[in-house]
């Protein structure tokens, strides 16, 4: 386990790694702005870490050795209470169902493969200190299952849908979802500006405030 000096200025985060050549990397390559306070390797060395350091964001593995087995998990449910403004993204090699699953459920905000780039996770870092849910966007489909959403309108959401235009709608599922705006683009073929227009509109005439709160009330309507 190691430590570093503390910077108001910056996103302060802890990478929770096993392998040291990943926290390596990671550290590396994190954009200007985001500050590891340290690493550890094991969960009892991770719990101990985040309840010291208080970071803003825990990078963390799915899979530890230590604790009880738990894992990522073990160390979002020992952690958690003892750091109460600290959020959790998880990082894995894995895409499996039951990992993603039992991460989210544990407390984590975001889930993330470590094959995302640096940038990409500076920017899901970001997101999940700012409140947003971020997963990379074929893992959403699994917490969707999870968590009870299924196909289909309730005549509630039907007429609160009604307010938006086709393409808002469009932008709305996938942005609800954990695409980034880049991604949304490309898929709808628009620009990363006219995503970013939409996106305000959407909050603007569901009166919500954030990507976060539009997930919650997508998933609440089962509109995904």
């Amino acid at each position: 386990m190691s430590m570093s000096d503390p910077s108001a200025a910056d996103l302060t985060v802890v990478i929770v790694d096993d392998h040291s050549i990943f926290r390596s990397g990671l550290r590396a390559d994190l954009a200007d702005g985001i500050r590891v306070l340290g690493e550890a390797a094991t969960v009892d060395e991770a719990i101990a870490l985040v309840v010291a350091t208080q970071p803003r964001v825990v990078l963390l593995d799915v899979h530890l050795p230590g604790g009880a087995g738990g894992g990522g998990a073990e160390v979002i449910r020992r952690s958690a209470a003892q750091a109460p403004n600290t959020r959790f993204l998880a990082l894995s090699v894995s895409d499996a169902a039951d990992d993603v699953v039992t991460v989210i459920r544990s407390g984590a905000r975001g889930y993330i493969t470590k094959s995302a780039s640096g940038a990409d996770v500076s920017d899901a870092a970001r997101r999940v200190a700012d409140g947003d849910a971020v997963f990379s966007p074929r893992l959403a489909g699994f917490v969707l299952d999870a968590f009870g959403a299924v196909s289909g309108e309730t005549a509630e959401a039907s007429d609160e849908l009604d307010r938006l235009s086709a393409r808002e709608q469009e932008v709305m599922r996938l942005i609800a979802r954990g695409y980034a705006y880049k991604e949304v683009a490309a898929s709808l073929f628009i620009s990363v500006k006219t995503v970013e227009t939409h996106v305000s509109s959407v909050l603007r005439k569901l009166q919500l405030s954030s990507r976060h709160e539009l997930t919650a009330w997508a998933l609440e309507r089962k509109l995904l």
